[in-house]
């Protein structure tokens, strides 16, 4: 096995070689991150996607995110590192399931959250992130709409509209995990901390939260926040960028459950692996992903500023 520094000097070679560009969520171990070109949430991996000149396009995440990269980038090769880096959510609804919703709401939009599979963009009106969700469905002339996957997603966005959402009861499994018992003892021990929950927490998480934020909102509010303490309430690899990007600053995780098996299925000798064989290259039909990138692209469209 080949250690860190002769792992790195690999990559570094390969990507130069095959004018690559890495991208990593940031729920990549630190390893990853660390030599990734962009990291970021998965709106701002798609921002990126979009606008990449890269000819390879390395997506260090789980499987929807590498589709998305393929669906706003179709003539470039994207690799995933594991190809059984999926996501549970995503696989909660599937395009069957999604027909059944459509037929019994006749004439409702669909809202899906950036965290499905293409075939299931690909039946939806419009994508949504974490960081716009709100936006988008308030952006949306219509007065009902189907959110899915996300049941607690869809609760905080029903919280901030007017609007009536039928929402599909899938969770992530990850975030499901933490409980109001654990984040009350968390809050005990470290008094001065804020408390930020990812809108994927369960309700009565998120109501124990001074801020609700996605990943990327988490990095700016922490960024500009006086306090000097947080809780953490998303997945475990944010508290690698957090540290890194706020040395002076504390951070707590809500609980040590808080680790996506699949985020950290990638590892530097896989991303080594994938450059050097072009393994896991990520393919889409042209059908699906053309309809998948409207739905896409409504959502750039409707946020827009």
């Amino acid at each position: 096995m080949k250690n860190i520094s002769d792992l790195i000097a690999g990559i570094k070679a390969l990507k130069e070689k095959h004018s690559a560009v890495i991208f990593a969520h940031n729920y990549q171990l630190p390893e990853i991150q660390d030599i990734a070109d962009f990291v970021g949430d998965s709106l701002e991996l798609a921002r990126q996607a979009k606008n990449s000149s890269a000819r390879v396009i390395v997506l260090c995440g789980v499987y929807f995110m590498a589709e998305t990269a393929k669906i706003l980038n179709p003539t470039k090769t994207v690799l995933i590192l594991d190809e059984l880096s999926g996501c549970p959510l995503a696989d909660c609804i599937t395009p069957t399931q999604l027909e059944k919703l459509i037929r019994e709401n006749p004439g409702v939009p669909v809202v899906a959250y950036v965290n499905t599979s293409a075939a299931v963009k690909a039946l939806s009106s419009v994508c949504c992130t974490s960081a716009n969700a709100v936006e988008v469905v308030n952006a949306l002339p219509e007065e009902k709409i189907i959110f899915i996957p996300d049941k607690n997603l869809g609760h905080f966005v029903q919280q901030q509209t007017q609007k009536k959402l039928i929402i599909y009861p899938g969770q992530c499994f990850t975030h499901a995990k933490l409980t109001a018992a654990e984040v009350k003892k968390v809050k005990e021990l470290h008094p001065r901390a804020i408390f930020l929950a990812h809108p994927e927490c369960p309700p009565p998480v998120q109501e124990l939260a001074e801020v609700i934020a996605s990943t990327s909102q988490m990095l700016k509010y922490v960024r500009n926040s006086p306090a000097r303490e947080f809780i953490i309430g998303t997945e475990m690899g944010l508290l690698h960028r957090l540290q890194n990007e706020n040395p002076d600053k504390k951070f707590y995780l809500a609980s040590p459950s808080l680790i996506c098996p699949n985020m950290k299925k990638n590892n530097l000798t896989k991303l080594l692996a994938s450059l050097k064989n072009f393994t896991y290259e990520v393919k889409i039909s042209e059908d699906i992903r053309q309809s998948a990138y409207q739905a896409i692209e409504k959502m750039f469209t409707l946020t827009k500023k």
